[in-house]
């Protein structure tokens, strides 16, 4: 039985009504499968860049290729230059579609991104942390920015999980050491108390997931197959990564919502184990459920948190069926088949 027939109702239809340009194009990309020579596809992907969430957020850009606040770009949130990107990756920007794409990823770049390949809020190596490089990498290549600046952002990532030609946090002879908040390998955060991390875990494992298979050196062959064997050690339905003082895994683990930024959920772990050729792992099982169980009566899935007033764009009402989160759902659905 394909993913398709497990649904239950018509929602790939409602996913690919013409109100949500940037949902129509997605749907048609990664659910039908369009080649992409596709008319409608290439027509359906113009419109999404005039119209709609895209559009909107790409109309806020200062023309330098920064948003609200010139630099680094973690600050303010949500809407400074850092998670604009995030955003725009999310939402299928594409830079063949919009020169300001290619201006605003040489401007990321540029300013938050430091020569030995750390993603930082601050512009120095030790701005660095899981989270937001993982998050950046994806971004980045989601939009289609090819740079060999992002080349060296996924091997300093890949050795970060490794611990490969990485020194000690106290070793202050090398750029190349483990900092306060990227503190050790395998996940490590200091703001975790130095223990793995499973949402940056999943940020760095679906960047990984996301990178042509050609650019996957064995460094970074060797980093997925430790990420994943993080992420697979506990049941991905339980979310029962370390935490500090072994408390309860934060909620926001079972709420599917859109766009995703530093916080994740079971929806983007299976996606990023899935994107990174785990599918068929059996430890999945009870993930893959649990998405299942979340469609309702019309196969849609309700939206569990947003950024309404926070970013750019609003996405819906809470606890209402949502085409951003029916379209996450049946991305890792159909990736998944």
């Amino acid at each position: 039985m394909s993913w398709q027939e497990q649904l239950n109702g018509e929602a790939l239809a409602w996913l690919l009504e013409d109100n949500e340009p940037s949902v129509r194009y997605l749907a048609l990309r990664d659910l039908l499968e369009r080649p992409a020579e596709d008319a409608e596809l290439q027509e359906a992907r113009e419109l999404a860049h005039r119209q709609g969430a895209i559009a909107t957020v790409l109309n806020e850009m200062n023309p330098e290729g920064y948003w609200v606040k010139a630099g680094p770009g973690y600050g303010p949130k949500y809407h400074s230059t850092v998670w604009a990107m995030i955003l725009l990756g999310q939402l299928g920007a594409t830079i063949g579609s919009d020169p300001r794409i290619e201006r605003a990823c040489q401007y990321l770049c540029e300013h938050a991104l430091t020569e030995f390949g750390q993603f930082s809020y601050n512009g120095a190596p030790g701005g660095t942390f899981d989270c937001l490089q993982g998050n950046l990498c994806a971004a980045l290549v989601s939009l289609g920015f090819d740079d060999p600046r992002l080349d060296k952002a996924f091997e300093w990532m890949a050795r970060t999980v490794t611990g490969e030609g990485i020194a000690p946090q106290g070793d202050k002879t090398t750029p190349l050491r483990y900092y306060a908040y990227k503190c050790g390998p395998n996940f490590a955060c200091g703001a975790n108390e130095k223990l793995p991390c499973g949402w940056g875990a999943v940020k760095v494992m679906l960047a990984f997931g996301k990178l042509p298979a050609h650019k996957r050196t064995t460094l970074i062959r060797d980093a997925i197959w430790q990420g994943a064997e993080f992420l697979l050690s506990t049941d991905p339905a339980s979310a029962a990564y370390p935490t500090v003082g072994n408390i309860k895994p934060n909620a926001s683990w079972w709420k599917f919502g859109f766009p995703v930024f530093y916080v994740t959920d079971i929806l983007q772990n299976v996606e990023a184990l899935v994107r990174c050729g785990y599918g068929a792992d059996p430890r999945l099982a009870n993930a893959l459920k649990y998405i299942w169980e979340k469609q309702d009566a019309n196969g849609r899935w309700a939206l569990g948190y947003h950024y309404n007033g926070k970013t750019w764009i609003t996405v819906g009402t809470k606890r209402q069926p949502n085409k951003w989160v029916t379209l996450r759902a049946m991305q890792v659905l159909a990736r998944f088949s």
